[in-house]
């Protein structure tokens, strides 16, 4: 089924929706983000992954300091519109740290 911004219930987070980035090809989880109507609307319009930074209160897209962009090939959107997936191209890591991907901490028991 295909869905369009309008879609998206940005009511029930304050105007956030979680975004789960995973690597088209590899399928492997990248990152977990927040998007807002803008920076989806962004996102569509370049290609590139845009998001809502809740610690810095501002738009940013992925790479814009640090080069690692992620090239948007599909955007996938669940049963509920309150959840979605970008299947990204990535450049290069998608954590901050350098690591390949965010998730790579073990919970210790």
């Amino acid at each position: 089924m295909k869905k369009i911004i309008d879609d998206i219930d940005f009511s029930k987070s304050d105007g956030l929706v979680p975004v789960i980035v995973q690597d088209a090809n590899t399928k492997d989880v990248l990152t977990l983000a927040y998007t807002n109507k803008e920076s989806l609307e962004l996102t569509k319009k370049t290609g590139n992954s845009w998001f809502w930074s809740r610690s810095r209160n501002k738009l940013w897209m992925k790479g814009e300091e640090s080069g690692n962009t992620q090239k948007v090939k599909e955007i996938l959107v669940d049963c509920d519109s309150d959840a979605i997936i970008y299947l990204v191209d990535p450049s290069g890591p998608a954590c901050h740290t350098g690591e390949k991907v965010c998730f790579h901490n073990n919970l210790e028991k």
